[in-house]
C-alpha cells in the first residue's frame, strides 16, 4: 500500500499554491523539490544552522523540522520573495553592504530571520539579534548589517 497523499494549500511568496504532499514530507523538501524555490537551503536537516529559515505566517521556521501539511492554508515566505519590483529589501541590501554573505550558502536563512526580528520589533535589543542568528555568533558582520538596517528603518 503507498504512502497517503494530502493536498496542501498554501501562499508561497504571494502565490496562491496547491501542491500533493505525503505525510513525512518536509517544507523544505516542498519548497525546494516540489516548487523549484531553491533560495532556501538545506543544510544541517536538524533546524540547528538556520540555513533553511523560511517565514511561515510572519514567523521564522526551520523549513527542514517543518512538516509541509503545518502550511496547509498559511502563507510561507522565502527569500525569493523578498523585495519587490526588483528591488532588493532593505535586509539583504544591508547584509550585501557589511559583507555579511560569509559563504553565502546561510545567507538566505539568516536574512530570513533577520526580516522576522524587524518585523516582529522594529528597535530589537543587541541581545535579541544575537538570538535571530544564533548561528552567527562567532560573526560581526550579520551583527552589523541588522544595526544599518535598524537605522535605515523597516522594510
Amino acid at each position: 500500500m503507498g504512502a497517503r497523499v494530502e493536498r496542501v494549500k498554501m501562499n508561497v511568496n504571494g502565490i496562491d499554491r496547491e501542491v500533493e504532499v505525503e505525510p513525512w514530507m518536509s517544507l523544505n523538501f516542498v519548497l525546494r523539490e516540489k516548487l523549484s524555490l531553491t533560495g532556501t537551503k538545506k543544510g544541517c536537516d536538524t533546524g540547528g544552522c538556520g540555513a533553511c529559515t523560511v517565514l511561515l505566517g510572519g514567523e521564522a521556521v526551520y523549513s527542514c523540522m517543518t512538516y509541509a501539511m503545518k502550511a496547509d492554508g498559511g502563507r510561507v515566505t522565502t527569500i525569493e520573495g523578498l523585495g519587490s519590483d526588483g528591488n532588493l529589501d532593505l535586509i539583504q541590501v544591508a547584509y550585501a553592504e557589511h559583507y555579511a554573505l560569509q559563504c553565502g550558502y546561510c545567507t538566505p536563512g539568516f536574512i530570513m530571520s533577520t526580516k522576522a526580528l524587524f518585523d516582529a520589533n522594529p528597535d530589537p535589543h543587541s541581545s535579541e539579534t544575537s538570538a535571530a542568528v544564533r548561528a552567527t555568533r562567532r560573526y560581526s558582520r550579520p551583527r552589523s548589517s541588522m544595526k544599518q538596517k535598524k537605522r535605515k528603518g523597516r522594510a
